[in-house]
């Protein structure tokens, strides 16, 4: 199942940039957008491949991004099994360190292992990397399949990932 994710307050980390690029993962936070809205996921006959939940997200943070005087742009992966930010081939991570040159930072969307490939790819350019959500567990949710190609995911849950506590690491 997907990774469940929590959006994070990014304004005060964005004071003072002049222009982002918007990374997304279009896999596990598109998939939480949607469960949160309770929409569907992928409307195939209507948005073939593109998730409206997810994609109406990335337009209302770009707009709250430019009342705070910040440019973005978005970096988009296509085809689909590029969705999944933390499989990325080389040429991808590529073309990201290009596009990335071109901005004062970039805003992740998706988990932790989603900002390690963007830091990873872009790490010879000049720019900050900000997380735009965080880990909160695994989504348990059941797929579903209704006409006319809807696919959504339902009765859905949070299922927290239980880490060892730091003292026990310790001893």
């Amino acid at each position: 199942m997907p990774i469940h994710l929590n959006d994070l307050d990014i304004i005060s980390e964005i004071a003072g940039l002049k222009s982002a690029l918007i990374v997304p993962c279009y896999m596990c936070p598109a998939v939480t957008v949607a469960v949160r809205e309770k929409r569907p996921f992928l409307q195939l006959f209507r948005h073939f491949l593109k998730s409206d939940p997810f994609e109406q997200y990335i337009t209302t943070l770009q707009s709250r991004l430019m009342e705070q005087g910040v440019q973005t742009d978005i970096f988009k992966s296509m085809p689909s099994h590029e969705w999944l930010m933390c499989m990325w081939p080389a040429r991808k991570r590529k073309k990201l360190q290009k596009r990335a040159e071109q901005y004062d930072a970039v805003i992740v969307l998706g988990c932790d292992s989603a900002t390690e490939t963007v830091r990873d790819a872009i790490k010879s350019a000049n720019c900050r990397v900000i997380e735009g959500m965080e880990v909160s567990g695994i989504m348990n949710a059941e797929i579903r399949f209704r006409f006319p190609g809807n696919i959504s995911f339902e009765n859905g849950s949070n299922v927290p990932i239980k880490r060892p506590v730091r003292e026990q690491l310790i001893q």
